[in-house]
């Protein structure tokens, strides 16, 4: 009875001592760095850290991350990482896991827990997810920017199906969508949810993918539709789907209105036979009108459709003025891509009689415009403009020792010019003081260059001169500055 007694007490303290070190084997809860996970095809991958007791893992220890449900249950969680075998023994771990593509909702959690032994941390806080699978701007409308609708009626707003310019969120099952009315350039009113918005009133409107808190953060939003009340003098828009101008190497173009009932196309004021559609291809320039019946209101739209394609470039520098020494000459030369080209050169504002090539040859200051205009085809004009100005001697010839300057960039005695007998080439010793004796400029090479970032506070200051030449003939006076 003793011995048994003995052998009881041993299991128990055994037992005791096993639950205790099992005890001490801890997972600190997860902390994300991120307080909203918006993840999307670019950008997937969230650092967590949690502290664990590293001696108390065995050496094939391995730690999962899983995920909640969007409530934040672990009925079935899902594995978002996990580690190799052995690989984190430090008492802090961080780690870094991306979300699935079917992730979405406002109360997610994550837990981790060890495989050896198999322990769990407790659950981190609640946190939104979403996964942005479309991010991107999309159409709505059918490309057009403008709707009508009569009084008292409405106009039904829809997303675009994908096409070569739209890839349209609609292609991603299970997306939601929020509308908005645009207030300012910056601010908007939510209207409504779903595929469609039906509109009673006139404004300008669009539509969000629905991510949730990481809605602000996605691409994926609408193009922009102004939508009005038709009225007698109701006037709607017209798009031109290869732009205006636009292109003939690219094909015809489409024009398109704002959708109605029944349409009559124009152009140059006389009715198109046949052009009765919302749309109308074309390949002419033109003025070209649409009247649309609305079913018991009508509106129009104009628009004056130009075509215009070729490369055109001159070979003078059009952003500064061409410094041309006196009594010399520019040649202006446009080359141009342009079919069967005219040309036309202007000198300050007025046609130079005769000068129809595609060279000029500039013998007098001023400024300049040269016109190139394509003649077959897409009939359209491009011109540059660029000046021409004469060469400023720095060395002119004169009589007397100046002594007032203005600096202030007009090209009128911004410098102080003196005699040709003492600047550059002739040895000449000049220095220029303050009324305190200080030296500010001093060399045997001037350039009639000075002053050149001379700093001073004072109004109109008094500076020194002297002029040593080589026949010791020195010349001495003030100089006045006044800007």
């Amino acid at each position: 009875m003793r011995k048994f007694t003995v052998i009881c007490i041993a299991a128990f303290v055994f037992i005791s001592l096993t639950g205790s070190m099992n005890a001490q084997i801890v997972i600190d809860r997860p902390v994300m760095e991120t307080v909203n996970v918006c993840a999307s095809e670019i950008f997937n991958s969230y650092k967590v850290e949690f502290g664990i007791t590293p001696s108390d893992f065995n050496a094939n220890n391995q730690f999962i991350i899983e995920l909640s449900d969007a409530s934040g249950s672990f009925a079935t969680p899902t594995t978002i990482y996990t580690s190799k075998e052995g690989e984190f023994t430090e008492e802090d771990v961080v780690l870094y896991f991306s979300v699935p593509k079917t992730i979405g909702g406002v109360a997610y959690k994550i837990r981790v827990k060890s495989t050896s032994p198999a322990v769990f941390s407790q659950n981190s806080r609640a946190f939104s997810a979403y996964f942005k699978i479309h991010d991107e701007p999309f159409t709505i409308n059918n490309f057009i920017s403008t709707a009508v609708y009569c009084a008292g009626g409405s106009y039904v707003l829809t997303i675009d199906e994908s096409g070569p310019d739209n890839n349209s969120p609609l292609d991603y099952p299970g997306l939601t969508y929020n509308w908005y009315r645009e207030i300012t350039l910056t601010t908007s009113d939510f209207i409504s949810t779903g595929e469609t918005l039906t509109v009673n009133e006139p404004g300008t409107y669009f539509v969000e993918t629905n991510y949730g808190s990481c809605t602000s953060r996605s691409l994926s939003k609408s193009t922009r539709v102004t939508v009005s009340e038709a009225t007698t003098a109701t006037v709607s828009s017209i798009n031109s789907s290869l732009g205006n101008p636009f292109c003939l190497g690219d094909g015809s173009t489409t024009l398109s209105t704002t959708a109605g009932d029944t349409y009559q196309w124009f152009k140059d004021g006389t009715p198109i036979s046949g052009a009765t559609n919302q749309t109308h291809v074309t390949n002419e320039s033109g003025v070209y009108s649409v009247n649309i019946n609305f079913g018991g209101c009508s509106a129009s739209a104009t628009i004056d459709l130009n075509s215009n394609e070729f490369t055109s470039s001159i070979d003078v520098d059009t952003s500064e003025p061409n410094i041309v020494e006196a009594g010399e000459s520019l040649i202006a030369t446009v080359i141009t891509t342009a079919n069967s080209p005219e040309y036309e050169w202007y000198l300050n504002g007025s046609i130079i009689s005769g000068a129809t090539n595609n060279s000029f040859e500039a013998t007098e200051e001023g400024n300049y415009k040269a016109v190139v205009t394509q003649t077959v085809g897409c009939i359209s004009s491009s011109e540059f403009i660029f000046e021409i100005t004469e060469a400023i001697d720095p060395f002119p010839d004169v009589a007397n020792i100046p002594n007032l300057i203005s600096p202030n960039n007009d090209g009128v005695n911004d410098t102080w010019v003196i005699p040709k007998e003492y600047i550059s080439g002739t040895n000449t010793e000049i220095m220029i003081l303050t009324p305190q004796g200080e030296i500010v400029f001093q060399t045997n090479d001037y350039q009639n260059n000075w002053p050149e970032d001379l700093d001073f506070k004072e109004i109109n200051p008094v500076y020194y001169y002297i002029i040593m030449p080589q026949d010791q003939k020195i010349k001495k006076g003030t100089i006045t500055i006044i800007k």
